[in-house]
């Protein structure tokens, strides 16, 4: 997971620097920058049309392949890795579900009636590619544990999220097309018990799979979730074929060099790697260098005028997105992490410390996608919405401050997990040191 760490790193900044790239274009050329993503594209087979704006293709499609990697993350950390057991998956479960409420809470206690209440599923969502993102940049000692610890926790943040959006944000469901998505989610996992490793046909299923959830009309990034979550991540009983296979090809073509055996060695070492790996290692430098900097550019663009600005000082609106942004998930995540820590449910992962936990729950603040997208669908007064996006912009930030400043503050002098026996102990930091008493 270290090289995807280091790829990320590079992603981010590519990320951050899209962002700003599009943030100064949505404010000296703003007609241009909408424009550009208001292009309309069409896809046409046969009798059906899928037309979607470019901005659409990006939000849908493109972060439907970035959640696809997301989802074979956590799919593989819950089955094989730190989160495997329930005590370590119940703690991000825990602090998702108080990542959702105390910002709605706190939200609604300033907003309690009226036209603004409506907009109390802005603060509720995490930006998973700006938290990542963020938490490249950042580098805490010893990233792992901690950054699937955020993965599994945005998960269910992003599920609850968009489960909340269809229940009470969309205008109508089609229950057939949900119909079919649950089926072929269904279909994903049977494949997967199966025992059916190429990466084909789990791919053919989720573009399937996403139309339909798109016709459905739930996010259909949540998709690329579904089809993560169900990719083999072992073998699964194919050990000692793997073995077998790679022992007899591996000796011919040691025996005999020529392209045939070669071809032959290379497909048994290929079915010899669980499916789950292979496809991270085709996606994931897509998802960080292409997909995170386009999101990033086709999102930040929010125009900030000398009016908006004013307006937003004194709006109740701004003023609940705000707090339920920073203060919401960061206390509502931490809390509901201690909640299962103290209860004795769950353990954090990798020994990661509860420094670590609170500045991970402060960069949970961070909301774009979902947050802006609910901005249009809860109010139809076009000064809420600009007052709406100012609140979401400023508490992302500051969200993604805090949660940055109290990373490196703990990650320079608390070790973020337990140091390697082979390597020896962390170096201590500089400072004056006394004995115990």
């Amino acid at each position: 997971m270290r090289s995807y760490f280091a790829t990320e790193g590079g992603g981010a900044t590519l990320l951050l620097a899209a962002s700003a790239i599009a943030l100064v274009w949505a404010n000296v050329a703003g007609d241009s920058y909408h424009a550009l993503w208001e292009t309309p594209i069409n896809l046409t087979v046969g009798t059906w049309d899928l037309s979607l704006t470019l901005h659409h293709w990006v939000n849908d499609f493109l972060m439907a392949v970035f959640f696809l990697v997301v989802g074979v993350e956590v799919n593989r950390e819950l089955t094989v890795g730190e989160l495997r057991t329930f005590r370590a998956a119940s703690v991000p479960l825990f602090g998702a579900i108080g990542g959702l409420a105390v910002p709605i809470g706190m939200y609604l206690l300033l907003n309690p009636s009226g036209p603004d209440a409506s907009g109390w599923g802005l603060p509720m969502s995490t930006d998973t590619a700006f938290v990542i993102g963020v938490l490249a940049l950042v580098g805490p000692r010893c990233p792992d544990q901690l950054r699937v610890f955020l993965l599994t926790l945005a998960i269910f943040d992003d599920i609850g999220a968009i489960a909340l959006l269809g229940i009470f944000y969309s205008d109508a469901i089609s229950m057939g097309a949900l119909a079919v998505s649950a089926l072929l989610v269904v279909i994903l996992f049977a494949m997967r018990w199966l025992g059916i490793w190429q990466i084909a046909p789990y791919l053919l299923v989720g573009v399937v799979l996403w139309v339909a959830v798109l016709e459905s009309g739930l996010h259909p990034t949540l998709a690329g979730v579904m089809v993560g979550l169900a990719f083999p991540t072992a073998l699964r009983g194919r050990d000692d074929e793997a073995r077998r296979h790679l022992g007899f090809y591996g000796r011919a073509l040691m025996e005999e060099l020529n392209p045939a055996r070669s071809r032959l060695a290379v497909s048994a070492a290929r079915s010899a790697v669980p499916t789950s790996d292979r496809l991270l290692d085709a996606l994931h430098p897509l998802s960080s260098y292409v997909v995170v900097p386009v999101f990033g550019f086709a999102n930040a663009g929010v125009a900030l005028s000398g009016e908006s600005i004013s307006a937003a000082m004194s709006s109740p609106v701004t003023l609940g997105v705000l707090v339920g942004l920073v203060l919401g998930k960061g206390i509502g995540v931490f809390a509901g992490a201690m909640v299962a820590l103290v209860t004795g449910l769950g353990t954090l992962p990798g020994q990661v410390r509860y420094g670590h936990l609170a500045g991970g729950a402060f960069l949970c603040g961070i909301g774009f996608t979902i947050a802006l997208f609910v901005s249009e669908l809860a109010f139809d007064d076009e000064a809420l919405i600009n007052e709406a996006k100012v609140g979401i912009l400023v508490g992302s930030i500051l969200s993604g401050v805090i949660g940055a400043v109290i990373l490196r503050y703990f990650g320079d002098r608390l070790p973020l997990c337990s140091p390697n026996e082979a390597q020896g102990p962390p170096p201590l930091p500089e400072g004056t040191w006394r004995p115990p008493a």
